[in-house]
């Protein structure tokens, strides 16, 4: 991308980080130009050892740190707490995730640092938030999927599921990268930085407004169903003759009624005790999901999607990894790590018309001469 298209370019942000949330921040930052410099410890951000399916590298790694230079320091040597102190002084954004308190313990609690920088915008993203019982306890994305509820209106019947992506990490991260460019845009305005806090466990929350308020409001839980919806019938993955499952999603009682015609074969369905409403649907649901079942199991995939386009009903197949990595509407991109060249999935954005270009995954501290010489004390004449 040229300046004009990397609006950030410019910005310094400093991450003390490791894991999913604020690396994830992090690198939209870094996609959008600004210089982001990680801090590690010698070992490295402990993401970089969940795998070695990336060229020997982690694919979270390679999907979270790309664009940003690696600094090793230790934040308890005098030193290293010296230079990170110095970086600071020309830092536009700070963002930290250890574990509860251990920041401040070191001397880099955000209050003192927005104190010593007043234009400093600082993140401090935890597991639960402060003030409460939970404020120390650490947090793990599954961890987090069980205490928010999220695993317990997630799977089949049977028992409660994970979602199976880092969801309640990258809720956070996405949160927090909002929250940055609004303190940033703030900033503009006022001259001063911002304090901001995220929690994995408040970004979930937040997703989970729905089925909350629908308890509150009903006092029941949305059901575990599967790959169906609790509340909207008929919503569901249903097989094929040739072994494809098939997710179609009715929305409204026009579309009911077409549907019953193109792929059902029995345009006066929607006049029967049972069928005539979402309600009622919902309520009768094995005998309409069976009904639609014994329709679409006797046709092959393709016959299906032929008479579901006829119908104008929104569907979709499930599909293995193995079919994302080929599906026509995947974009990806190329991202340099020390390895070799990786084909990432492209972040959401286009710009233009097209796909950014996005900077390497750096090595272990690949950049500790650069910057420590970049932010050496200056020496007298």
């Amino acid at each position: 991308m040229s300046g004009a298209e990397r609006p950030l370019e410019g910005l310094l942000v400093v991450a003390l980080e490791q894991a999913v949330a604020a690396p994830l921040c992090s690198a939209r930052l870094a996609d959008a130009g600004a210089r982001v410099i990680k801090i590690e410890r010698p070992e490295g951000d402990f993401a970089r050892g969940y795998d070695a399916a990336v060229h020997g590298l982690s694919s979270y790694f390679v999907w979270l740190n790309r664009g940003k230079q690696s600094l090793v320091a230790d934040i308890k040597d005098p030193g290293d707490a010296a230079l990170l102190h110095r970086i600071l002084e020309r830092a536009d954004v700070f963002i930290q995730n250890l574990a509860p308190g251990a920041a401040a313990r070191a001397g880099f609690g955000s209050e003192e640092l927005r104190r010593r920088h007043p234009r400093l915008i600082t993140l401090d993203i935890t597991g639960y938030g402060t003030g409460h019982d939970y404020a120390g306890m650490k947090a793990y994305d599954l961890l987090v999927q069980a205490e928010s509820g999220l695993a317990s209106i997630t799977g089949h019947p049977a028992g409660p599921g994970r979602v199976g992506v880092s969801v309640c990490d990258i809720a956070c991260g996405m949160a927090s990268h909002a929250a940055v460019l609004e303190a940033l845009i703030g900033r503009s305005v006022t001259g001063r930085g911002r304090g901001l806090e995220v929690s994995l466990f408040a970004g979930m929350a937040d997703w989970m407004n729905v089925p909350l308020l629908y308890f509150e409001g009903t006092g029941r839980a949305p059901e575990r169903v599967g790959l169906a919806h609790p509340s909207i019938c008929p919503y569901g993955a249903f097989a094929t003759a040739d072994g494809a499952l098939v997710l179609l999603s009715i929305q409204n009682e026009r579309e009911w009624a077409r549907f019953c015609d193109a792929v059902l074969g029995q345009p006066d369905l929607p006049g029967w005790e049972g069928f005539g409403s979402n309600t009622a649907r919902v309520a009768n649901r094995p005998t309409v999901d069976g009904l639609v079942a014994g329709v679409l199991g006797a046709l092959t995939r393709e016959e299906a999607a032929a008479r579901l386009d006829a119908a104008g009903t929104a569907y979709g197949f499930v599909n293995g990894v193995a079919e994302l990595a080929g599906h026509p509407a995947l974009r990806r991109v190329e991202v340099a790590t020390p390895g070799g060249i990786a084909s990432i999935v492209a972040p959401p954005a286009l710009h233009d018309g097209r796909v950014p270009e996005l900077g390497p995954v750096p090595a272990i501290g690949e950049h500790d001469a650069l910057i420590r010489t970049e932010f050496a004390v200056s020496q007298p004449a």
